[in-house]
């Protein structure tokens, strides 16, 4: 295993995850529950699942299309979710 891409990962998807509305509706279902165990079992599974679609997403699309157009792709749908939250919201 490659140490230096496994704690690159780990701290890129921890930065990206923490604060954002996974968290909070993790926080939201355990506040509502009480069940601090449960909430935390199936959001972890949730993440789990979400990022193996990811990797496996991710590794049929590098076969077929330049990393710079992924890039690109994820910008620009970055860019629109953000703006579609501000007019939403």
């Amino acid at each position: 295993m490659n140490r230096s891409l496994f704690w690159t990962t780990f701290a890129t998807v921890f930065l990206a995850e923490v604060g954002d509305k996974t968290q909070l509706a993790a926080m939201t279902a355990t506040v509502r529950s009480g069940q601090i165990w449960t909430v935390f079992l199936a959001a972890s599974a949730a993440l789990v699942c979400a990022t193996a679609i990811g990797v496996a997403l991710g590794g049929v699309l590098f076969r077929y299309i330049p990393e710079a157009a992924i890039k690109w792709a994820a910008g620009c749908a970055f860019i629109a979710v953000g703006l579609w939250v501000l007019i939403k919201g």
